[in-house]
This record gives structure tokens, C-alpha cells and sequence, in this order.
């Protein structure tokens, strides 16, 4: 028997988990898969040169390991050997979220400076093209300005009903591919399925302090479960609340619990039943679906540009991805695109295949020898999640406070997508874990009705 079971080891659970922990509350962390962080994962680059998919060490523990399964898949080995000598034995990559999005108030900021986790300020360059490689200054400076037509039209229909955010692009605009394009990094989705009310909520809070840790997010989101109880492999399928007693139903026996928080991603919730059922929830989750950002990750034989530089592929189509080349100094090119491009990729092979394509295209054929596939993300077949992260389907934004509302202050909700304005971020997700950790708190300090 538990006084409270945290479901799900992302970053919002484990925030939740070490709230509960540290307040001396009675509180378990199960995960239904084999390492914590969730959509936070830290890759080793020696490891993956190695021939292994695993997340670095962590002191003490190994709980930030573990396979990611058909969610990330490994280049070939052969070609692999001849680059693992190029990456210090600390290099990590994040295959899930890798930016501290504003980070002057990101929680996670001041986690990493108090646990010792160096930050690097460094711009992300996402504006530059290194070299002006196929996007020129008076190319970036025409979509600019149409980005900024674009942005003033959306906000200036806020007080209307919700819309698409295609409705504030015309389709004849040059720069409309390049803006789905956008939208499918910062949304993973593109601009005909996203809320503008859900969007402007984001766009209103959000700060352009966009820092990065040379560890990895996951290695921090991962590391902050210290001493934290976990169940690793232990999937809940089945919530009973009909009783003062919770039962939730896992391949390894039932856990019983005074109170639960769901710290899920919202694909996971149709897996998932209640008992009464919960239809205002299933609803609501489906109403936030997840959409999907990937990753390539290449070797680089002599890079020829600085640290963090940056390059966009085709600033001409919807389907580009934005490259960044040696983050901390690393020799590799980390290639990232979402929304419709990403769902285009079948597998993680096409998604490197078309990195590949658009960075020997900019950079010349005899680059083709000098990049080396090390692996690649696809989000969507990672087992319990199935996703990158929410955005709300257009006249639904009220539904992240719907997912978030508890139920008979028994189960607490918690997630990125239960956030109303930082949602798809480690820091939202954080947030609602904490929210929820704290409502329990309070609840643990008041006396019981007579």
C-alpha cells in the first residue's frame, strides 16, 4: 500500500515524485518503461559508436539508462567503428527535448546549476545560415517579414472564435511552406491543425532565452529522481476508483494507493481505464494529441564551421529540416523536423537518408564521404509514448485545463499537455508535476473531516 503513486517517469513525474519525496510524503514512482525521463532522453555518442543505444551513467544509479527500443534506431556498426575515437567519453545528444526554452524561469535551470550541470548560453543560431548556404540575407530577411505578417494577423484575430493558424497565412505566400515548416518544429504539427488560441497561449509566455546543457536534458531529468522509489517496467492498464482504496492493475500485480497522479502523455490515456470510467478525460487527452519532432544524428569527418552554427535545408518547402552543427563543439550534425515532414518518414533510415540529401545538396557531393549516420529518432513508434508533444486541435484548448482538473482529490493530473501556457515543454511538464505534488501536500497537512 502507497500513500501516493506517481504514474509515469517523465519530467513531470519525477518533479512530482521529488516534491512527495522530499516533503517525507509516502510515494512510489512507477514507469512502464525501462528508464526514466520520458520524452527527455540523453544518448551516449560513445556508446552509440559502440554499437549501443543507452543514456550516460549516472552517479549512484543506472535508472537513466536503458534501451529506447523502436523509438531510436542505431546506424550500422560497421560504419560506426571508424568514428568512435572523435567523441569524448562525457558526449551526450538528446534524442527528446535538448533546449532550456526560457530559461530565465525555467525551473530546470536552476535544478542544473544547483546539481552542478554545466549550461551553455550559446544563441541556437536558428536565424543564421552558416556561409548564407541556399538563403541568403535578403531571402531571411523576406521571411521575417512574412513571418511577422503572419504572427500580427493571428494575434490580431484573438478575441474572435479559434482558428486554424493556416487561416493567417495565404496560400499563395512564398514563405507558407517555410512557415509550416516552423510550425512543424514548434508544434509538431503543421499550421491546418493548430489552435490559434492553444498556440497564442504559448506564444504569450514564452521567453527567446533558449539555453543547453552539454550533459543532456535527460541526464538532468533523469537525475533528479535520486532516492526516489521506482518501479521501472511496470505499466498501469487499469485505474479502479470506485472504492476509498485505489487499485491500479499492472502486468506485475495490482498496487494499491491512497491517491495517484497520471503524469502521461496524452496518447497513453487510450491504453489506459477506469473504473467508473473517466470519459471527460479520454476526451480531453484526445483532444491534445501528440505531434511528432524528430531527430537525425550524424558523424562529421572535420567540420568546417564553429560551434553551434546552423543551417535550414530548403527554405523553400514544408518539408526542411534545421540542422545544428557541432552543438558544444561535438563533430557531429544534429538534423531536427516535425509536423507533416516527419510524419512523411516511414522509419528512421528515410529520415536520415533525406538529412543526408538536403546537407550534401548546401554543402557540395564531396561532403557525402564526410558525414556518417550514427542514428535516428521515430517518436512515434516508441513504445508508451507514440509521440513528440501536444498541441490542441483547433476548439480545444480548453481541454489542457479539462486533462489537468483532479477527480475526488484522489487523482491528480499532471503532463506538458496539462499545462495552459508552457505546454510541450520539460518545464510545463515540471510545473503540473509540482502543482499536483503540492495539492497533495496540502491535503496530507489537513485534518480529516470528523
Amino acid at each position: 500500500m502507497a500513500g501516493t503513486v506517481v504514474i509515469g517517469g517523465g519530467a513531470a513525474g519525477v518533479a512530482a515524485a521529488r516534491r512527495l519525496h522530499d516533503a517525507g510524503a509516502d510515494a512510489l514512482l512507477v514507469e512502464a518503461g525501462d528508464r526514466l525521463g520520458g520524452r527527455a532522453f540523453s544518448l551516449s555518442l560513445p556508446a552509440l559508436a559502440a554499437g549501443r543505444v543507452e543514456a550516460p551513467a549516472l552517479p549512484g544509479a543506472a535508472r537513466g539508462a536503458g534501451a529506447a527500443g523502436p523509438g531510436f534506431q542505431r546506424a550500422d556498426g560497421d560504419a560506426l567503428r571508424s568514428v568512435a575515437q572523435r567523441f569524448p567519453a562525457p558526449a551526450v545528444v538528446d534524442a527528446g527535448c535538448g533546449w532550456l526554452h526560457s530559461a530565465g524561469r525555467n525551473p530546470w535551470t536552476a535544478i542544473a546549476e544547483r546539481d552542478g550541470f554545466a549550461i551553455d548560453r550559446s544563441s541556437p543560431n536558428w536565424g543564421v545560415q552558416w556561409r548564407d548556404l541556399g538563403f541568403p540575407p535578403d531571402r531571411k530577411a523576406a521571411l521575417a517579414d512574412a513571418y511577422a505578417r503572419f504572427e500580427c494577423a493571428a494575434h490580431a484575430a484573438l478575441d474572435g472564435p479559434d482558428r486554424p493558424l493556416s487561416d493567417f497565412v495565404p496560400a499563395d505566400d512564398p514563405w507558407r511552406p517555410m512557415i509550416d515548416a516552423i510550425s512543424g518544429y514548434a508544434n509538431g504539427a503543421p499550421l491546418d491543425r493548430v489552435s490559434l488560441h492553444d498556440w497564442a497561449a504559448y506564444e504569450h509566455a514564452a521567453t527567446d532565452d533558449n539555453w543547453a546543457l552539454p550533459a543532456g536534458y535527460g541526464t538532468l531529468v533523469a537525475h533528479h529522481a535520486a532516492g526516489v522509489a521506482v518501479r521501472l517496467n511496470t505499466a498501469v492498464t487499469h485505474v479502479d476508483h470506485r472504492g476509498r482504496v485505489l487499485r491500479l492493475t499492472t502486468a506485475a500485480g495490482t498496487i494499491e494507493a491512497d491517491r495517484i497522479v497520471l503524469a502521461l502523455p496524452t496518447t497513453a490515456y487510450a491504453a489506459l481505464t477506469f473504473d467508473p470510467p473517466l470519459p471527460d478525460k479520454q476526451a480531453a487527452a484526445a483532444a491534445l494529441p501528440l505531434g511528432i519532432a524528430d531527430k537525425v544524428f550524424l558523424a562529421v569527418d572535420r567540420p568546417e564551421w564553429p560551434a553551434h552554427a546552423h543551417l535550414t535545408g530548403k527554405p523553400d518547402s514544408a518539408c526542411t529540416a534545421s540542422h545544428r552543427l557541432s552543438p558544444f563543439g561535438l563533430p557531429i550534425v544534429e538534423s531536427f523536423f516535425g509536423g507533416a515532414c516527419a510524419e512523411a518518414m516511414p522509419d528512421a533510415r528515410a529520415a536520415t537518408d533525406f538529412a543526408l540529401g538536403e546537407l550534401v545538396a548546401l554543402l557540395g557531393s564531396s561532403w557525402a564521404a564526410r558525414l556518417t549516420p550514427l542514428g535516428a529518432t521515430h517518436w512515434r513508434a516508441a513504445p508508451f509514448i507514440h509521440g513528440s508533444y501536444s498541441h490542441a486541435r483547433v476548439g480545444h484548448a480548453p481541454a489542457r485545463t479539462a486533462l489537468a482538473a483532479p477527480v475526488d482529490q484522489r487523482l491528480f493530473f499532471a503532463g506538458e499537455a496539462c499545462s495552459p501556457h508552457d505546454f510541450s515543454t520539460a518545464h510545463g511538464a515540471y510545473a503540473t508535476g509540482i502543482a499536483a505534488a503540492d495539492a497533495i501536500l496540502g491535503l496530507l497537512a489537513t485534518p480529516p473531516r470528523p
